[in-house]
């Protein structure tokens, strides 16, 4: 039980080093990436953004990466 405290730990210490990165990088690179087949709906005083496309190169990356560690062990 301890071990997996300290990989909730890593993975919190690792999501919020991540988190600080962006946030002060965010005015120097252009994220998220608006990729064909994105949403991006701007009116008067209204603006959406939804990343579909983004987000389905996102998951087969993930599932991509958890694949290859799966096969790793």
């Amino acid at each position: 039980m301890q071990q997996l405290g300290k990989y909730l730990l890593v993975a919190g210490l690792l999501l919020a080093l991540t988190g600080a990165i962006f946030w002060l990088a965010c005015d120097r690179i252009k994220w998220p990436p608006r990729l064909p087949g994105d949403i991006f709906i701007k009116k008067k005083n209204f603006s959406f953004y939804f990343p579909v496309t983004s987000m389905i190169l996102l998951s087969l990356l993930l599932s991509a990466l958890l694949w290859l560690l799966r096969r790793m062990k």
